[in-house]
């Protein structure tokens, strides 16, 4: 478990949004505000038996007391959405993580396009109230099956009001990522649901011509690669110059622990982001969803990536 801020949060309120998302508003039972969180953060959510799952905050950020997430019942996933299903209803207490963001609104951007598939519509819903809220340019292309099984799409309306595109396949609707056009210097994309989708928006925009640091993706399950096996290799300690083994079926993260180094940590599965560290130099094979193209010349997550030969890490 990361060593992040927990707190038992209560559920205000519990609502259905499609048939499968549950759409939960937490708050705290004594304090008025929550820790402040800016628009593509997730927060982390523990369960009774200690696993950990991520959920993007959904709500506004400039409203402290209370956040907001989404989640879909996935009956073949990992079983914490079927948990969160049956066990957080209105009055129930959560532990709840302080907000984290690797996913967050380009600052340096003047127009912003979102593109949505299904459940992935959280974080830039709140990253439409943010663009909203501060007059900015943007569009949103939500992609869903059709309307009734597009989460949220009620407050995705009204926030965003003609600049929503909404892309129901029941319609024969779908999205095509060379619709958005050659790149701009001012302008990201931020693209968020099926690792389809996600792939589609980057390679496409790829081949037209956009710089990587313009174009966003956030994932919600890890990255699949049956062709890659993990081999055996070094981690050199720096502030000690202590030299570490891990063997093939072992991750780094796994022996940092064995031999006493403390490693904040909640997923486990290159998601989230909360173990990354850095590193000095060596051949670091990336296995995260979580790390810019920019961060992964100097950093990496322990937990799934490894490297060819030896690495030496910052720590």
């Amino acid at each position: 478990m990361s060593a992040r801020l927990i707190m038992k949060l209560q559920v205000a309120a519990a609502v259905a949004t499609t048939s499968d998302v549950l759409h939960l508003t937490l708050v705290h039972p004594r304090r008025p505000e929550l820790p402040s969180w800016t628009a593509g953060a997730h927060i982390d959510l523990r369960l009774l038996d200690g696993r950990v799952r991520q959920y993007s905050l959904c709500g506004d950020p400039a409203e402290r007391g209370r956040y907001e997430i989404a989640v879909k019942r996935e009956d073949a996933g990992r079983g914490g959405s079927t948990w969160v299903h049956g066990n957080l209803t209105a009055g129930s207490v959560a532990d709840v993580s302080a907000p984290r963001n690797n996913f967050p609104l380009a600052p340096a951007a003047r127009r912003h396009i979102l593109v949505a598939g299904g459940i992935g519509v959280t974080p830039l819903l709140a990253m439409a109230r943010t663009l909203a809220n501060e007059e900015a340019d943007f569009d949103l292309h939500f992609c869903a099956r059709s309307a009734a099984d597009a989460p949220l799409l009620a407050p995705v309306r009204a926030v965003c009001g003609d600049r929503l595109q909404h892309w129901f396949s029941d319609q024969g609707q779908r999205f095509d990522p060379a619709r958005l056009g050659g790149s701009a210097a001012d302008t990201h994309v931020y693209a968020c649901g099926p690792r389809r989708l996600t792939e589609a928006v980057q390679a496409v925009l790829g081949k037209k011509g956009w710089p990587p640091e313009q174009v966003h993706v956030e994932h919600f399950a890890a990255l699949s690669d049956e062709t890659s096996k993990p081999e055996p290799f070094e981690a050199h300690i720096a502030s000690t110059g202590a030299l570490l083994h891990v063997p093939a079926d072992r991750s780094l993260l796994d022996v940092l622990r064995e031999h006493g180094i403390s490693q904040p940590a909640s997923c486990e599965l290159g998601v989230c982001g909360a173990c990354e560290c850095g590193y000095r130099d060596g051949t670091v094979i990336h296995r995260d969803v979580v790390l810019s193209v920019g961060k992964r010349r100097d950093r990496m997550t322990p937990c799934v990536s490894r490297a060819r030969g030896g690495v030496t890490l910052d720590l």
